[in-house]
């Protein structure tokens, strides 16, 4: 059998989506499953084990371009190379117009199905008109967790149920040589950036936190993506005894940074979840979007505090580290 699976982005939703592929894979060890994701995290979904082909997606780098002759021509070859394969399964598990559009541009085997979304979940930004590309449309409740709604539709499409915790399956970054920034000692990544202000975690809360992690014996890692995240990183490590502002770094690297974490606290962004996938002792904190959407429910080294309007306290979350490095602790002894 073979399966195509439609996630483009963002970064915390291309995570989210992973445990479709051990799903599928553990119902059907024979079936070869590819992706297509935007190219920025093609990367990404190749230290997942069970995906066969990514197909790169570079729409937003070609909409700065879209009527010059070499943008055309990425534009045909992405087209030329997800149409090679028949596919039996096509899965747009985003349900915008412009992932119903790949979908449909992809190859169906004879009596093949394209499967997505029924309706979206509470807040998110479907589209209602990708339905008009499936043979089969799914629908989820409004409160849905988003590693739960994918692996809901491709259970639904072939027919068994979702009865295990969310396996990622994925496989640490490769790398020869380790990177020089990389601490040879354990250390805390504090994951404090995030597009929306209110979002963030108060500066003085995160001074606080470092504090204590330092205490006992971490340093505190800063990475940012931004010249505004950069001064904000640079804020914050001036309020803590043992903390280190990163270079930028690129994908790959941030991912590494976050899997071998002792310890990652950070708020609803994409690197916080690449650590709670990896199953890292992770504290997530949720200051202003719903925590029902995202939280790490599949392992007891998460911990999943605050919610939409009530971002959690220093307290609750000192807390939840001193439990995890504990429990980290006595695993290691």
């Amino acid at each position: 059998m073979k399966i195509l699976i439609v996630r483009v982005s963002s970064l915390g939703d291309v995570v989210h989506n992973m445990p479709m592929v051990a799903d599928i894979l553990r119902r059907f060890p024979d079936a070869q499953i590819d992706w297509v994701v935007e190219e920025a995290y093609a990367d990404l979904v190749r230290l997942n084990r069970g995906v066969r082909n990514i197909i790169p997606f570079a729409l937003r780098r070609w909409r700065k371009t879209l009527f010059t002759e070499p943008t055309r021509g990425e534009m045909r070859a992405f087209s030329s190379r997800l149409r090679s394969t028949a596919y039996d399964v096509i899965f747009d598990t985003q349900g915008l117009l412009k992932t119903g559009l790949v979908m449909r541009l992809a190859r169906l085997a004879p009596g093949g199905r394209r499967v997505g979304l029924a309706n979206g979940t509470e807040g998110s930004g479907y589209e209602g008109i990708s339905r008009v590309f499936h043979t089969m449309s799914v629908p989820v409740g409004l409160r849905t967790h988003g590693v739960l709604r994918g692996r809901l539709v491709t259970a639904a499409a072939l027919g068994y149920e979702v009865d295990t915790p969310a396996d990622f399956d994925l496989q640490p970054p490769p790398f020869q040589t380790l990177p020089s920034w990389l601490p040879e000692q354990p250390y805390a990544a504090f994951f404090h950036a995030t597009a929306r202000a209110a979002k963030q975690w108060a500066p003085a809360h995160w001074g606080r936190l470092g504090h204590m992690v330092a205490a006992r014996g971490l340093p505190v890692l800063l990475p940012w993506g931004s010249p505004a995240e950069k001064q904000a990183a640079e804020d914050l490590a001036s309020r803590m005894p043992n903390a280190r502002v990163l270079p930028k770094l690129p994908m790959m690297e941030a991912v590494l940074l976050a899997q071998r974490a002792r310890l990652a606290v950070g708020v609803d962004t994409g690197l916080t979840h690449i650590a709670a996938a990896y199953c890292r002792p992770t504290v997530e904190l949720y200051c202003d979007s719903p925590r029902w959407k995202t939280e790490g429910n599949w392992s007891a080294n998460i911990v999943n505090l605050g919610d939409t309007g009530a971002p959690p306290q220093p307290e609750e979350v000192e807390a939840a580290v001193d439990r995890l490095l504990a429990v980290t602790k006595s695993a290691m002894s």
